[in-house]
């Protein structure tokens, strides 16, 4: 069962990249309903292992990836929908499939211990994984914002401009998506740094090793300190277009660093 969403993830890619060489509007009406039915697949899988499990499937860093893939893929659908705007749809289901991986690979639902028993835990993941889906919006709009600015800079308006939103356009839903997820961020961490007061007297070890020192908090930090810059630079340096774009791709660059490579082996505090 864990494998559905993925075959339909992959099948999505498949489709988007044949809407975005072809530009057929019957591929991709395909493409957004494979989308749906691997995110349907999701949902009723995620349902499963929190009947399985008797809690929300947030533990570990395998959970967190896959709630992230299905909160990302929920984000696009909803863009989608209401812009009809299709052309994302091949960066995003690549990153879909490339993370859905690895809870494909391993449908383990972890236990909860004592220490993440709070209502304050799960409100502090998912509004990371919230913020985590809106900065992949953001890093996807960047890279295509740069791919086109070139094009149009070479003066060889032909794959992407074909193919791609106007420059205006893509910086609008950057900014967009920037903010969005400053905001989660911002309750994330803070939420968090509340929550680790909390459990500080905690015989766990992971709870007593919860500090700015901890690599996985460290680069949060520095994650929202680069999305606030980002911000701030939009707003008060005119930093928008191409710089913004850079921004949201080097940012989005460091939370998948510190999402899974981190989240994995290097953390002392989060690897439950």
């Amino acid at each position: 069962m864990r494998v559905v969403p993925l075959l339909f993830y992959a099948a999505a890619a498949a489709a988007y990249a044949g809407h975005f060489a072809w530009r057929d509007a019957r591929v991709g009406r395909l493409a957004t309903g494979l989308l749906g039915g691997g995110l349907l697949a999701h949902t009723f899988l995620i349902g499963m292992q929190t009947v399985q499990a008797g809690h929300a499937p947030l533990v570990g860093t395998t959970a967190a990836v896959s709630a992230f893939v299905w909160l990302l893929g929920l984000a696009y659908l909803y863009v989608e929908l209401t812009s009809d705007e299709r052309s994302m749809g091949l960066f995003v289901s690549i990153l879909l499939v490339t993370l859905a991986i690895i809870p494909a690979l391993d449908g383990t639902v972890s236990p909860r211990p004592p220490v993440l028993q709070s209502p304050l835990f799960t409100i502090h993941v998912l509004s990371m994984l919230f913020a985590y889906a809106s900065f992949a919006l953001a890093g996807v709009l960047g890279v295509t914002y740069v791919l086109l600015f070139k094009e149009i800079k070479a003066k060889h308006l032909g794959f992407f401009y074909a193919r791609l939103p106007p420059l205006r356009v893509l910086d609008v839903m950057n900014g967009r998506a920037v903010a969005v997820g400053w905001v989660f961020l911002t309750a994330g961490v803070a939420i968090g740094g509340f929550w680790a007061t909390q459990v500080q007297g905690s015989p766990d070890p992971r709870a007593q090793a919860m500090s700015v020192l901890d690599p996985k908090i460290l680069i949060a930090i520095i994650s929202w300190l680069v999305y606030s810059f980002a911000l701030l630079a939009r707003r008060t340096l005119g930093w928008s277009g191409r710089r913004a774009a850079w921004l949201s791709a080097l940012g989005f660059v460091i939370v998948l660093l510190n999402f899974v490579p981190v989240g994995y082996f290097f953390t002392k505090s989060h690897n439950f």
